[in-house]
């Protein structure tokens, strides 16, 4: 039986590997060792906050990879910002049939058991969710019932005199907006309040 050359698929091991400052040579250093030694054929690496808006070379890594591949990193915060994020990229490769290989925790989402820890992850992060909203609502029902919580002070329309006298003045919206510091849309509301 012969194969055609254009029926076979390749995949390969892709690393990646970041960290926050310039000044942590060493970690970048341990991970692209450690990514080599787990079989990284390409390696993708930044030295960049997680909190970035950016990550180009994360974005570059996720382009890149195919079907059948995997992606490796050495620990979940150098891949992800959050659980929620860590998630959201594991399900990006999911839809595109890469599997991710965390070596810290030694999950390999190839694997049932690798596939239960992400989920499990999942349940945890929306717990941990949960628990914090909780103990939102609850801080703020304690606050209002002491008397302590006014909620968010309502900027634009305590500058309502203003907007209006501004007005009266002959300046245009834009030029209240920008003046008061306040939104467009948050004069017109004024001037249509007032209107009414």
């Amino acid at each position: 039986m012969s194969l055609s050359l254009g029926a076979i698929v390749m995949s390969q091991l892709v690393g990646y590997a970041r960290t926050s400052t310039t000044d942590q040579k060493a970690g970048l250093e341990a991970q692209l060792r450690d990514l080599k030694a787990a079989g990284c054929e390409k390696i993708f690496h930044e030295e960049l906050s997680a909190l970035a808006t950016k990550r180009p070379e994360l974005e570059r890594v996720l382009d890149w990879v195919r079907e059948g591949d995997t992606l490796i990193v050495t620990k979940p915060d150098r891949l992800a910002r959050s659980t929620a994020d860590l998630l959201a990229i594991a399900k990006q490769l999911e839809t595109e049939g890469v599997t991710l290989r965390i070596l810290s925790m030694n999950v390999d989402t190839a694997t049932p058991t690798g596939k239960l820890m992400l989920t499990i992850l999942g349940g945890i992060a929306a717990f941990e969710r949960d628990l914090m909203l909780e103990r939102q609502r609850e801080g703020i029902a304690k606050a209002k019932s002491e008397g302590k919580y006014k909620g968010r002070a309502p900027t634009a329309r305590a500058k309502g005199d203003e907007v209006k006298r501004l007005k009266a003045e002959g300046l245009t919206a834009d030029a209240i907006a920008e003046r008061l510091n306040i939104g467009r849309a948050s004069v017109f509301r004024i001037l249509r309040d007032a209107a009414a």
